[in-house]
């Protein structure tokens, strides 16, 4: 099936959003400022990407383990990101790359189950994740999960890790880019479509809402580097470009579903 999609250019991608949980949250707990809204319920989509091109595979984040989702109440899990592929006609061995967006235990909790992926993350995620200062958080102990970040820490580096240092062109039509605020070394990732570049927020904008109106995500490492994340994706996803947040289950209605995808749970971005 996703074969179908793969363009036949060189440095062109397809780009899909694949949708394996959601809940319903208070807005105050999604956004750092209060204001009349705070009160009201908004639910709250778990997304991971896929990047194909016409030689590889490229899935950007880990999303959530079954088992992790089976341990919090009010999540509805539509199933793991490897069953989301598997929907696709993908197997964990398709997936030559993994580019992790930031080490928070909702982007990582299938890395153990690529078994040939090449893990993509910045150098400052891993370093912070690994360092003194998050083990005496207490936030950070629930937002984090210690044996995904083993499993990546313990890759074999340049084989199996790459570790960024900044922006870089992993391939032609895609790279990463350092953005910061919602953790210590969040990236986020520009690919080329025939729609033109998508730049796949994640984290860094949780909502749609979080950079249409400037409104920062509660949980975050550095607030003006929030911002100053906000005003990145906007420089790459310049017109005609197309950015994604990270937890909008408005993207699932402003892009075209996958309708002979068995799960439906898959739209395409670009």
């Amino acid at each position: 099936m996703i074969d179908a999609l793969r363009p036949a250019a060189a440095g062109t991608w397809t780009v899909l959003a694949l949708q394996y949980a959601s809940r319903t949250a208070l807005r105050s707990n999604l956004f750092h400022q209060r204001d009349e809204r705070s009160t009201e319920s908004q639910t709250v989509a778990y997304y991971v990407w896929l990047a194909v091109s016409k030689t590889s595979t490229v899935l950007i984040d880990a999303g959530m383990s079954r088992s992790t989702a089976e341990s919090m109440d009010g999540l509805d899990y539509h199933g793991s990101p490897i069953e989301l592929l598997g929907e696709l006609g993908l197997t964990p061995d398709h997936v030559d790359t993994c580019i992790l967006t930031h080490l928070h235990y909702d982007h990582t909790g299938v890395v153990v189950d690529l078994p040939s992926a090449r893990y993509v993350v910045q150098r400052r995620e891993l370093e912070y994740w690994t360092g003194p200062w998050a083990a005496r958080i207490t936030r950070e102990q629930w937002l984090h999960s210690q044996a995904d970040t083993e499993h990546i820490r313990t890759a074999d580096l340049g084989t199996r890790l790459d570790l960024v240092d900044g922006d870089l062109d992993l391939f032609p039509g895609l790279s990463v880019h350092a953005v910061g605020g919602h953790t210590a070394g969040m990236q986020v990732v520009r690919v080329h479509t025939d729609r033109g570049p998508v730049v796949l927020a994640s984290d860094a904008s949780h909502f749609y809402e979080n950079i249409e109106d400037d409104s920062p995500f509660a949980i975050l490492h550095a607030l003006p580097d929030m911002y100053g994340a906000f005003d990145r994706i906007r420089e790459l996803a310049a017109d005609p470009g197309i950015f994604v947040p990270g937890h909008d289950p408005l993207v699932s209605s402003r892009f075209p579903a996958m309708t002979d995808a068995p799960g439906a749970h898959a739209v395409i971005i670009g």
